[in-house]
């Protein structure tokens, strides 16, 4: 039997032993997805497929019947995607085009470089050949694991001939009465011929178990045209080519490479494969690389007080829970616990249900809370991340000091492990829990958060600096890794310093007075300026800026974070710009379809420019030093994140922008599984249809708000919550 273990995120699958009687030459072209699985069972799934004749690729081009560590049709045809690396349309069919280093598309002139479709021997038949085929590569991004894919799943399958326990021969250099039984599906055959067929891996364990092919039906997870790749372009500037033409050319060409055997030489087909093969090696690299992260953080961590695996509470002795009778306790309860808040005595989850203002009555403990959160994240607990995330924002809501552990478990979101902590740290003589001293004694998380801090640096890449690149401070990554640092990490590391420094209020405030300035002179007067972020919550100091800019016309919001940039840096307001993106306006400033292919999508789709930003007014301006040049201003560089938002979902950004990580957060998963929408900074859309959710109620032009406080308030309205003002939004 088949045994699934979880190792620091990655599914291990322990494949049974190999059974003599299984014949396996019958498949056609197999390919095994490198997803969920360690590189050494994914290595073991391959030599045992090799071994029972299985005609294995590397190359998903190739692939006919793709073997997966997956059961959801979603993520299959996702890890198709990332196994391609390219785009997939909703028919399921994946595109060439001409690949270019922004877009990553390649153009139909380029199909002629892609490894040639292999030629069938003459008299073969076209199921028969797909067992000669050669193995090539498959190229994977792991950093792209977890994004949506943009259609739903739609038609297919795959080229085993369908028809239940369908007899066929096993090669023509077989007995001619040997014969094996083909799981099947009644389809016909015709129709299975150009198809793909993604199964779960527990097919493959289940008929090893058993010494016999099992019919697919019950592990088939997902299918899809084949070939994967049938010169459908998902570039909406290209000329739009149908299915049945594609399929058609797709023929067309195979039949001129069948019928031209010299049209590639022997050479050109040694360099394509040998091409295919290091990228191949360049992914097993990649995926090494990732285990021996994993497997380095896991020993370091695994018997800390601060991780996951650690169940006992870090104090020496465990809290003493004082005996009572049951009526003492309820006597006790009712006369030493506050009343309740409406929140709590309904169970009330999402902390976009509740007040959560600043400061908080409990912020000591919750400090501490925070502490051992940020070691989740560098020793890659995501789970324990979002647990201790949601018991935050739940005590940071408590209106009252906690003074029991009755009172935290009574709170959504706590259990007794948030209470045993809470024990602890009360009865500590110097408040501080034993996790937090072991956190902030241990070397290895003193390094990991100093990278982390460096701007464009998150807790993976981290991970990546201390464990891969043995990077132990800043030097070592300056004398040791600069030129493979992205542009926005080397200014991470320059800037550090000055970075880490908080900015007042008031400096938040003349920043947005100079780039409302320049937006007003390139549009005019009724641009708006929205500062947000930790400000408009009411924090005294900010990390960094966040301005959203919107105007009522839409049609003056179209590309105008470029035009602000440039006219700041001709100022010299802004030094460096690091990041420009356009992307609501390159799709017509629409709010962001409900499935969208490109990872990282998530919250933040509108239109925004990430800068560095130093204020140019100091006592020395316009003097000159003793060498005549000028003297530069000492005033600290500053991050500053310009957001452009239309009219039409403003309330929606500014909602998603001005509330905090873990608010904004709830808002999703509300808006998800409560309302069945998806929520974002550029708007609402209905799950299932993609239709658009007005909340703001733009489409009237007699119902439009003219205040975007207003268009706000709709958007709570809209999803039936209350609203909630900025500063009751401090979910830490």
């Amino acid at each position: 039997m088949a045994v699934d273990s979880h190792n620091n995120g990655v599914v291990e699958k322990h494949v049974p032993c190999i059974s003599q009687n299984l014949d396996l030459s019958i498949l056609p072209t197999v390919y095994v997805l490198p997803a969920h699985l360690a590189l050494g069972d994914l290595h073991k799934i391959e030599n045992k497929l090799t071994r029972l004749g299985a005609p294995l690729t590397y190359d998903i081009r190739e692939a006919r019947f793709v073997l997966g560590n997956i059961t959801k049709p979603r993520r299959a045809k996702l890890e198709l995607f990332q196994a391609a690396k390219l785009g997939i349309k909703a028919n399921g069919s994946l595109n060439y085009s001409n690949t270019s280093s922004k877009t990553g598309r390649v153009s139909e002139t380029s199909l002629s470089a892609l490894p040639p479709t292999k030629r069938r021997r003459f008299g073969e038949s076209e199921t028969q050949s797909a067992t000669y085929a050669s193995t090539e590569t498959k190229e994977h991004d792991t950093s792209t694991f977890g994004s949506q894919v943009e259609a739903e799943d739609d038609k297919c399958a795959e080229p085993i001939p369908h028809g239940s326990n369908f007899q066929v021969s096993t090669s023509p250099n077989s007995d001619s009465s040997r014969s094996v039984k083909v799981p099947t599906s009644p389809q016909a055959h015709e129709d299975s011929e150009n198809l793909v067929k993604v199964v779960n891996l527990k097919w493959l364990e289940d008929s090893l178990r058993l010494t016999d092919m099992q019919r697919m039906e019950e592990y088939l997870v997902y299918e899809t045209e084949f070939p994967l790749f049938d010169g459908i372009s998902t570039d909406p500037e290209s000329s739009a080519t149908t299915p049945v033409q594609a399929k058609a050319s797709h023929v067309t060409e195979r039949s001129t490479q069948v019928d031209d055997k010299d049209s590639k030489s022997i050479l050109e087909r040694a360099k394509a494969e040998a091409e295919s093969r290091n990228k191949h090696n360049d992914y097993i690299s990649k995926l090494a690389k990732r285990d021996h992260i994993a497997a380095a953080a896991k020993r370091d961590f695994s018997s800390r007080s601060f991780t996951s695996s650690t169940s006992k509470p870090s104090s020496s002795q465990p809290p003493h829970l004082r005996h009572q009778t049951t009526s003492e306790h309820e006597e006790g309860v009712s006369g030493s616990l506050p009343p309740m808040p409406d929140w709590v005595l309904r169970n009330q989850i999402y902390s976009c249900q509740r007040s959560t203002p600043l400061p908080s009555p409990n912020e000591a403990f919750i400090g501490q809370l925070k502490e051992i959160r940020v070691a989740r994240l560098l020793t890659n607990d995501d789970i324990g991340v979002r647990a201790y995330s949601t018991s935050i924002a739940s005590i940071a809501a408590y209106p009252y000091e906690i003074q029991s552990t009755a009172e935290i478990v009574s709170l959504p979101g706590c259990d007794h492990k948030i209470a045993h902590l809470f024990h602890e740290w009360k009865n500590s003589p110097n408040h501080c829990i034993q996790a937090v001293k072991d956190i902030q004694a241990d070397p290895a998380l003193k390094v990991l958060r100093q990278m982390y801090e460096i701007w464009g640096v998150g807790a993976t890449t981290a991970r990546e600096f201390y464990y891969d690149k043995q990077w132990r401070d800043l030097d070592d990554i300056v004398e040791f890794g600069w030129n493979s640092l992205s542009r926005v990490q080397q200014i991470g590391v320059k800037y550090y310093d000055e970075f880490l420094l908080k900015l007042p209020r008031a400096e938040v405030e003349a920043i947005a007075e100079i780039v409302k300035r320049h937006a007003r002179e390139i549009v005019d007067e009724r641009i708006e300026c929205i500062i947000v972020g930790g400000y408009r919550r009411g924090k005294s100091e900010s990390g960094d800026v966040d301005l959203i800019l919107s105007h009522p016309e839409q049609s003056a919001t179209a590309g105008l974070v470029d035009k602000v940039v440039r006219s700041l840096e001709k100022e010299g307001w802004i030094t460096h710009t690091l990041i420009m993106n356009l992307t609501n306006t390159k799709r017509g400033q629409e709010t962001l379809p409900y499935m969208s292919l490109k990872r990282g999508a998530g919250f933040d789709t509108l239109d925004k420019a990430l800068v560095v930003w130093q204020d140019q007014n100091h006592p020395g301006k316009g003097s000159t030093d003793k060498y005549g040049m000028p003297i530069k201003t000492p005033n600290p560089h500053r991050r500053v994140d310009i957001i452009i938002s239309p009219w039409r979902t403003v309330g929606c950004a500014v909602a998603g922008w001005t509330s905090g990580t873990t608010f904004q957060r709830d808002l999703r998963r509300y808006a998800k599984k409560v309302k069945g929408w998806k929520f974002d900074s550029s708007g609402v859309r209905e799950r299932g249809s993609g239709r658009w959710i007005d909340l703001e109620r733009w489409t009237d032009p007699k119902t439009r708000c003219t205040d975007w406080k207003e268009a706000e308030r709709r958007v709570f309205e809209g999803m039936d919550l209350e609203y909630r003002e900025p500063w009751e939004r401090c979910t830490g």
